[in-house]
């Protein structure tokens, strides 16, 4: 007998288990952008019962008593969506970030949702253009660009954005590499109002010195289709360590001269022009020239040697080809990276006319 009331209560269990109550939703955060002081802020939350019971909110808790929080008081049947608002009342200039604690009667463990912003004294409009378009947005630009990142560092980069549609949009950065992470303020961008694309480089998760490109894309809500449209071009230079050097070692360290840093290409109804730079090793030791690489389409680029001792010389042979280059996104330059201590980085810049 004793046996069997174990094995009753096991499967309890595990019914329970099965059927206990789970709340999901697509924005477990929202921000608030830019709240004014002394003016409370409603944030919504879209949830859902993905149980296969119904569920009750028992009670709700936040992180200060200066977030009240509204939420549904009868059961929420098994499947069904509901909203939960919190409201903030701003009586602290600054960055915020509050706490809303959901507990129900299908779990010992609360559900958390958050919402942040910043409380400012006035609403300060972006006095900059959006010349371009980014899926329904309207942005001041397409691309984002970290330069001279050092490992370690964590670089930020901005994007102004604004909803021209008679809509209210909640965009979403898509396919983010590991070493990238965005944010959109606020989360909902209201019709005709202005947003903010915030994006964190992770340098250490890098992984060659030298450029590192990549696409991202803005969904206009969560779950949209990745298209070129919505495309924003990101890149990265990631700068080689070099250790405090003596004044030996600098004596004796590679030097990297160059005929010209900069190639001017007058195509005069061409399709394609070419150009050459000599570059040649004036210090003590071997001139390594570890990275060659272009910010954009349109270029060709060789080398004749990477590798060169004191004294010796090499061609770098440059080809514009004006038909892929008028689909650049920035403006067309030549990445090197070398050893040379005092020119780790070289930035070759093209420039074509027509």
């Amino acid at each position: 007998m004793k046996r069997k009331t174990i094995i009753l209560s096991a499967l309890a269990w595990a019914t329970l288990g099965v059927s206990a109550q789970k709340i999901s939703t697509k924005n477990e955060v929202i921000d608030l952008g830019n709240v004014l002081f002394q003016t409370p802020s409603t944030a919504t939350f879209e949830l859902q019962n993905t149980g296969k019971t119904p569920l009750r909110i028992t009670n709700v808790k936040t992180s200060c008593g200066c977030t009240t929080v509204s939420y549904p008081q009868e059961a929420v049947a098994a499947g069904a969506s509901f909203t939960v608002s919190a409201t903030y009342d701003a009586q602290q200039l600054g960055h915020f970030f509050k706490d809303i604690a959901l507990y129900s009667d299908g779990s010992q463990k609360p559900y958390y949702l958050s919402i942040r912003g910043v409380v400012v004294d006035e609403v300060v409009d972006f006095s900059g253009s959006y010349p371009f378009s980014i899926g329904d947005m309207s942005a001041e630009k397409n691309n984002i660009e970290f330069d001279d990142v050092n490992c370690g560092d964590h670089p930020v980069q901005k994007i102004h954005i604004k909803n021209n549609t008679t809509q209210p949009m909640s965009p979403v950065v898509m396919h983010l590499p590991d070493y990238l992470t965005a944010v959109v303020s606020p989360t909902t961008i209201r019709a005709g109002k202005e947003g903010l694309l915030t994006f964190w480089l992770d340098s250490q998760k890098l992984r060659d010195y030298g450029l590192t490109q990549t696409s991202v894309f803005l969904g206009m809500y969560p779950g949209d289709r990745v298209a070129l449209s919505k495309e924003i071009t990101v890149s990265a230079v990631l700068l080689p360590a070099f250790q405090e050097m003596s004044e030996a070692e600098l004596a004796n360290a590679p030097q990297m001269r160059m005929s010209a840093e900069e190639l001017s290409f007058d195509l005069k109804g061409k399709s394609k022009a070419k150009g050459t730079i000599t570059i040649e090793n004036v210090g003590r030791s071997l001139l390594d020239i570890s990275s060659l690489q272009m910010f954009t389409t349109g270029l060709k680029v060789k080398l004749t040697k990477s590798r060169l001792d004191p004294g010796e010389k090499a061609s770098l042979k440059v080809t514009v080809d004006s038909r892929l280059l008028k689909s650049a996104r920035s403006k067309p330059r030549i990445l090197m990276i070398t050893n040379d201590p005092m020119k780790p980085k070289v930035i070759i810049h093209i420039n074509v006319a027509e």
